[in-house]
């Protein structure tokens, strides 16, 4: 595997060797040493698994215990968006758009204080990832996908499926004040 940075610190792009040949493929998405050589130190606790259709949107999602993941797309292709939330960031209210797809089979490494989201790009997408802590809905927070601050450029011609809770998220400004994540702490 190899580590890809990107323009926000902590959020990392993970290429795993995809061995393919007349059969197929075959790839490890997870070693915990070789995690451990790319600087992901997290003990994961929980994997969830997502399968949408094209066009849904989920997120922007986090959890107020500092919530890391670590996120593929096993079948189709995502839009994927990380937003950095980490109070004190140089990059805090940024984001940074990946393209995960099951071609690639990049994943991304989102640690605790990213809110994370994806678009689904073809007709059906599985979106699996790695939790550090357990998901506990009084905890679970969302921002707004279109959220103009954040000035995400989303795919045009493409109608966007929202659940009412993604729809009805505030803005980053509007929770700003309650975000546990402080840049550098931990």
């Amino acid at each position: 595997m190899r580590r890809v940075e990107t323009q926000l610190p902590g959020l990392v792009v993970v290429e795993p060797v995809v061995h393919r040949d007349a059969r197929g493929f075959f790839l490890e998405t997870y070693r915990e040493s070789v995690m451990r050589d790319l600087g992901i130190h997290e003990t994961w606790v929980q994997d969830n698994h997502s399968r949408s259709v094209r066009g849904v949107a989920r997120g922007l999602h986090y959890q107020l215990d500092g919530q890391a993941k670590l996120v593929r797309c096993a079948r189709g292709a995502v839009l994927d968006v990380a937003v950095d939330i980490r109070r004190g960031s140089p990059t805090y209210g940024r984001h940074e758009t990946i393209l995960l797809d099951d071609e690639s089979m990049r994943m991304v490494y989102l640690p605790a204080g990213f809110a994370h989201g994806f678009l689904v790009l073809s007709e059906v997408a599985d979106v699996v990832y790695r939790c550090s802590a357990y998901y506990d809905r009084d905890l679970d927070r969302a921002i707004a996908l279109d959220d103009p601050d954040l000035a995400i450029a989303w795919p045009a011609g493409l109608e966007r499926v929202l659940s009412e809770r993604d729809r009805a998220a505030p803005r980053l400004a509007e929770v700003a004040d309650s975000l546990p994540f402080v840049y550098g702490a931990g």
